[in-house]
């Protein structure tokens, strides 16, 4: 597909989406245009989307601590410069809310910083299992599959037996143990 025929179908998902005789917005706009990136690339758009989410709540979080705080955190700098520490999952310690919005805007903030960190860490994993995957299956080696370990656990299952009537033949069994050895 051509890049001029991928701009018009996104043109044209866009207008879908669109309710008649209201106007859409620049945030609608870009929502529907993430959205329509996730649909075509999962793991990049699901990335694009949690890094834009988490840099917006960053921002929004150093500048509404200022606003909930402003004792503590006497610029917005000090606010931005908290937010990052505090995505981040690094906190310093230097600035701390004391007011209870301050701290609710707190948890929320962690929390997202943990979010991003959680799907960066799950994707950048994702991508090197399936790397590995690819790899084998270039190499001509099986996939490790149900059906692969199916034939595995059926293949010892034989060998446990085999080894059992030995044993039994030897007369070793549960109840007689055999005779410690020399």
């Amino acid at each position: 597909m051509s890049s001029e025929d991928r701009h018009v179908r996104r043109r044209e998902k866009r207008k879908a989406g669109r309710r008649p005789g209201i106007p859409t917005g620049v945030f609608e706009r870009q929502m529907g245009n993430m959205l329509i990136h996730i649909q075509e690339s999962p793991f990049k758009g699901a990335w694009r989307a949690t890094a834009i989410i988490t840099v917006s709540v960053t921002v929004a979080s150093g500048l509404l601590m200022r606003l909930t705080d402003p004792d503590e955190f006497t610029s917005i700098w000090d606010g931005l410069w908290w937010s990052a520490q505090t995505v981040t999952t690094v906190g310093y310690g230097d600035l701390l809310p004391t007011s209870a919005a301050g701290r609710i805007l707190a948890v929320l903030t962690m929390m997202i910083g943990v979010t991003f960190l959680t799907v960066t860490s799950a994707a950048i994993a994702s991508a090197f299992v399936e790397s590995a995957r690819r790899r084998r299956v270039a190499e001509g080696k099986s996939d490790t599959s149900v059906l692969g370990l199916t034939e595995e656990v059926k293949r010892l299952s034989e060998e446990v037996g085999r080894l059992r009537k030995d044993l039994e033949r030897a007369g070793v069994t549960p109840e007689r143990p055999p005779e410690p050895g020399p």
